[in-house]
C-alpha cells in the first residue's frame, strides 16, 4: 500500500522530482576545479544554490545573465545549462567608451575561449545602453538574472531602458530574478545610488514600470550587520575592500553587503 502511495504522489508531484535533481546538479558545479577558491569562498555570502533554487531555474531552460562580470555566477550557470538549456551573457559592448568596460570584456571573452569544454555552448551578447539593449532574442528567455547590477543603471540614468530590455527578451510567463545591495528602509533613496546601496521599493518600482508583475522576495542573502554608512559605500566591505589595511578586520567580521533577492514575472 505505501509503494502504491509513493508512486502517485511521485506522479502528481514532478515538480518536487525535478527540484530534487536540480539540487544534485549544482552541488558537483559548486565543487569543480573550474572555479577558483577565492570564488568558492564567496558562496558563503552569495548563496548561489539557495539564489538559484529561489529562481526557479532549471537545467533546461534559457537563462540570460545580465553584466557577468569576470563570471563569477557564469562558472555555475554554464555547466548546469550546457547539456539541456541554453544561457546567453549579456556583456559590455567592445566599443565601450570607458577601458574597464573593455578590459572586464576581453577578460571574460578569454575565459570562455580557454575552457570550451565548459563554456563552448554560451552565447555572448551586449548590453551597453543606450545603442544596444538587444540580450536575447525578443520573448525567447525563461530567465533574466542580474546580480549586483541595479545601482550601476541607476549612476548612468539607464535603469528604466534595462529593465525594459530585460523584459522584452523574457517569455511570457518568464521570470526575472534581481539580487542588489540592499539600501536602508529608514533613509531616502539618491536616485544615482551612489553609495551601491538600492531600496527594495525602488527597484520594484523599476520593474513595474517596466511591465514586471512582482512574485516575491527572499532573504537568502541578507546581513543583518551591514550597517550600510560607510565611508566609500558599499565598496568598503569585501570584496573590494577600497580602504585596503584600515579597518579591515572589522570590514572583514562584517562580510559582504546586505542584499535584497527579488523575483519578478512578465505577464
Amino acid at each position: 500500500m505505501n509503494k502504491i502511495l509513493l508512486t502517485l504522489l511521485l506522479i502528481s508531484c514532478p515538480l518536487a522530482i525535478h527540484a530534487a535533481d536540480t539540487s544534485s546538479s549544482l552541488k558537483p558545479i559548486l565543487a569543480g576545479k573550474h572555479r577558483s577558491s577565492e570564488h568558492k569562498n564567496r558562496d558563503q555570502y552569495r548563496h548561489p544554490h539557495q539564489t538559484l533554487d529561489f529562481f526557479d531555474v532549471k537545467d533546461n531552460m534559457t537563462v540570460v545573465e545580465i553584466w557577468p562580470g569576470d563570471g563569477w555566477y557564469t562558472e555555475i550557470l554554464a555547466p548546469y545549462l550546457k547539456e539541456h538549456g541554453k544561457l546567453y551573457t549579456a556583456h559590455f559592448a567592445a566599443d565601450a567608451k570607458e577601458p574597464r568596460f573593455q578590459k572586464s570584456l576581453q577578460a571574460f571573452t578569454s575565459k570562455l575561449h580557454d575552457q570550451p569544454k565548459i563554456y563552448g555552448n554560451v552565447e555572448l551578447t551586449t548590453l551597453q545602453p543606450p545603442d544596444a539593449l538587444q540580450i536575447a532574442p525578443d520573448s525567447s528567455a525563461d530567465r533574466v538574472l542580474t546580480f549586483r547590477n541595479v545601482h550601476n543603471w541607476m549612476k548612468a540614468d539607464q535603469a528604466p531602458e534595462v529593465f525594459k530590455a530585460m523584459f522584452r527578451a523574457l517569455k511570457s510567463g518568464g521570470i526575472l530574478g534581481v539580487v542588489e545591495h540592499r539600501h536602508s528602509s529608514l533613509k531616502p533613496q539618491d536616485s544615482h545610488a551612489l553609495s551601491g546601496y538600492v531600496s527594495e521599493d525602488y527597484v520594484i518600482a523599476l520593474a513595474r514600470n517596466a511591465g514586471f508583475e512582482f512574485l516575491a522576495k527572499s532573504e537568502i542573502n541578507a546581513n543583518s550587520k551591514d550597517t550600510k554608512d560607510y565611508p566609500e559605500g558599499v565598496w568598503t566591505l569585501p570584496p573590494a575592500l577600497r580602504l585596503k589595511d584600515k579597518d579591515r578586520k572589522k570590514y572583514l567580521a562584517i562580510g559582504e553587503s546586505d542584499r535584497m533577492t527579488l523575483k519578478f514575472v512578465k505577464p
